[in-house]
């Protein structure tokens, strides 16, 4: 394979006459040359290499029109208004392309062996094998011809053609160093970091390296708003107790001493388990629905004691109940918005999964009287909000986390957040979709131990 590199204009652009047209915006090009025109043309049709474009330029302009339009094209390039390839008899093997905002210029092709970055991501978009690394707003397309020089860049090689490397090179998907440096894991800052984690904290953080970013609405077109609560289930239900605030507020100890008091206990006082009114009186205090509204999108928005990005609250709590004096074992959900349980399931192996799990994570000696599982109903987020809606749920978890400290600790209770959990097992006791509500968090709670009093 002797590939050639070849140019175009981005996919989404068009030329006519002085003007290159994206999906949201335009360029206007003033005093064209009839050659420049004529290049420009050639680039919005399809691929074509230097001499082609040069040898348009220099009949229509002659060879003094050639530094006019390889400024032009250098513009181009640094706009980001340009897709490369690398062509074997006309037919791209390989493609270099934007999904994000910035330059495409070329880099020089690597000497020496390399290999793929270990940082580097496959993955099949609009049926073709594309490559990105994270943080980079570039991106390279690989034709079944060149599918297999993936397995040969898996380690250090000299075999991939000096075309194919510019393109790789540019998207930043090739490793640095070399066999005797392999800076990916020499060197901290690259090694510190999980392919996953890094690919998750660039995806959000780097707008740039993104399409879309932000509330786009990506599946508005194909798919309505999720109503603000989930349908009743249908199951047998327990009202719980409304508090009274006014006198909660003429007893309850300053912020400053709640925060400063605040601690993760684990361990509870199993001679006296917490009660019901004090579960109803957690959860009322901490998420319950204190209103309702439409946005202007159409979609249901909710008011609830923590915050919420764009007020959407998808945040559901199942209380996991091994021992509440007042309420029977089971796994339940609360309802925000009728301030009563539901039951889920009785207690079975999939529960008495769930409890051991909590248990082990929080190294109970004792099963936890209560475990608040915090569940996502994805869809209420992902249907506005785009590249950063998962990241939006975990910034949900924390505030609701601290909601339930600090409410815990004003009505002496014992909590201790957990930093994970096993959303396959919550399924299998929830009957839940686990890709349209999951488990993003848990805590365990109980009646605080008189010695931690």
């Amino acid at each position: 394979m002797n590939p050639i590199i070849v140019s175009r204009l981005r996919r989404d652009a068009s030329f006519s006459g002085e003007r290159i047209q994206l999906t949201t915006t335009a360029l206007e090009l003033r005093n064209l040359s009839q050659g420049q025109g004529t290049a420009l043309k050639l680039l919005a049709e399809g691929d074509h290499d230097d001499a082609a474009l040069a040898g348009a330029v220099t009949t229509a302009d002659g060879e003094a029109g050639l530094l006019r339009w390889h400024m032009l094209f250098r513009g181009l390039n640094t706009s980001g208004l340009l897709e490369h390839a690398a062509a074997v008899d006309g037919t791209a093997v390989a493609r270099l392309f934007s999904v994000g905002r910035g330059p495409t210029l070329l880099a020089a092709a690597p000497t020496g062996p390399v290999r793929l970055s270990r940082f580097a991501e496959a993955r099949v978009v609009d049926g073709t094998l594309t490559l990105q690394t994270p943080g980079r707003h570039l991106a390279v397309e690989l034709m079944p011809q060149a599918a297999g020089l993936l397995g040969e860049l898996a380690t250090w090689n000299t075999s991939v053609p000096a075309p194919v490397l510019r393109l790789l090179a540019t998207a930043g998907l090739l490793a640095p160093g070399g066999p005797d440096e392999d800076v990916e894991v020499a060197e901290r800052p690259y090694a510190q970091w999980h392919p996953a984690d890094l690919a998750f904290h660039s995806r959000t953080r780097f707008p740039a390296s993104v399409g879309g970013y932000g509330g786009t609405y990506p599946i508005r077109d194909r798919f309505a708003p999720e109503p603000v609560s989930p349908p009743p289930a249908g199951t047998r239900t327990v009202a719980l107790p409304v508090p009274d605030l006014d006198e909660i507020a003429a007893g309850d100890p300053s912020l400053t001493e709640v925060l400063e008091r605040r601690r993760s206990i684990r361990a509870h006082d199993q001679r006296r388990p917490i009660t019901l009114a004090q579960l109803g009186e957690l959860l009322y205090r901490s998420l319950r629905r204190r209103g309702t509204m439409t946005g202007g999108d159409g979609q249901e928005l909710a008011d609830r004691p923590y915050p919420s990005g764009g007020a959407v609250h998808e945040l559901e709590v199942y209380p996991l109940v091994t021992v509440c004096e007042g309420l029977a074992p089971g796994l339940w959900h609360y309802a925000t918005d009728r301030h009563e349980l539901e039951l889920v399931a009785e207690p079975g192996k999939a529960t008495e999964a769930l409890v051991g799990q909590a248990r082990g994570a929080a190294m109970l000696e004792a099963d936890p009287q209560v475990v608040l599982l915090v569940a996502a109903r994805f869809g209420r987020v992902m249907w506005k909000y785009e590249t950063v809606a998962y990241p939006l749920v975990l910034k949900h978890v924390g505030v609701l986390y601290q909601t339930l400290y600090l409410v815990a600790t004003a009505m002496d209770l014992a909590v201790c957040g957990l930093g994970g959990g096993d959303a396959a097992a919550f399924a299998t006791a929830s009957g839940r979709d686990p890709l349209l509500e999951g488990t993003v968090g848990e805590l365990v709670l109980g009646s605080r131990p008189r010695t931690e009093e």
